[in-house]
């Protein structure tokens, strides 16, 4: 890595030199990371070094290989784009129209998607398999629901009514607080987090679905998706969640 305004020791004049060094020796063939939304609505919302946040992306994607943006924010625009979006704050795929872009959704994303990304390019010099999100599949092929430990008990019908019943207690479905794993793709469930100590389906608290586009104005966080009953209805209920 050459550049990275927040943790390299250079600062200033010194570190926009190390970027564009980089970007003229590596032409063509660098990848570019970006994380969190572009602010489109004034541009002196966000800027680095003097530079706006739109103008060091579009300046540094153009020779780039490929993009990958880190984070449900660059991915999708995030929490920023989120009604009343007041800084007028877009994804990476909104400005960057040119170049193949890898979202790794997901606030925060999973460290293991992104090393992931990275060590498939670097070993293959070519792009992972994307879903029509252009997120990995290896990642983002299933929803949690999918995975979840506590599906048998969505098939049993048996839900948490409260965050302290007796059916919270003994580790029931969530579905009914306002899980929206069933319509969330990405791998918490398989891979946990904190060097795979757990989740937070794992620890009592329904997924926000932070992976997915706009999750933050989908509705309360703590309200069922959708009656149980026209989850089952759906085809192939059972075999993989409604969106398979």
């Amino acid at each position: 890595m050459d550049y990275q305004h927040t943790i390299m020791a250079a600062a200033g004049d010194q570190a926009e030199r190390s970027r564009h060094d980089a970007m003229r020796d590596n032409k063509g063939q660098y990848l570019l990371l970006v994380d969190g939304s572009v602010p489109l609505g004034n541009k002196g919302y966000s800027t680095i070094s003097g530079q706006s946040n739109v103008d060091m992306l579009v300046e540094s994607a153009k020779d780039a290989a490929a993009i990958v943006a880190i984070g449900t924010c660059a991915s999708f625009g995030g929490i920023p784009k989120a009604n009343p979006n007041p800084t007028g704050a877009v994804s990476v795929s909104n400005i960057i129209t040119d170049k193949p872009i890898i979202n790794v959704s997901g606030c925060p994303p999973l460290p293991i998607a992104i090393t992931a990304v990275l060590a498939h390019y670097l070993t293959f010099n070519t792009l992972p398999a994307l879903d029509s999100l252009n997120r990995p599949l290896a990642f983002f092929g299933d929803t949690i629901h999918d995975r979840c430990y506590r599906r048998p008990f969505f098939e049993q019908r048996k839900f948490a009514k409260s965050f302290d019943d007796e059916g919270a207690k003994n580790g029931w479905c969530l579905f009914e607080l306002g899980c929206k794993g069933p319509e969330t793709y990405n791998a918490c469930a398989t891979v946990k987090w904190n060097q795979g100590t757990s989740f937070p389906i794992e620890s009592g608290h329904p997924c926000l679905g932070c992976s997915e586009p706009d999750f933050w104005d989908h509705g309360s966080f703590y309200q069922s998706l959708f009656p149980w009953e026209r989850y089952k209805a759906k085809p192939g209920a059972g075999k993989g969640g409604p969106n398979h």
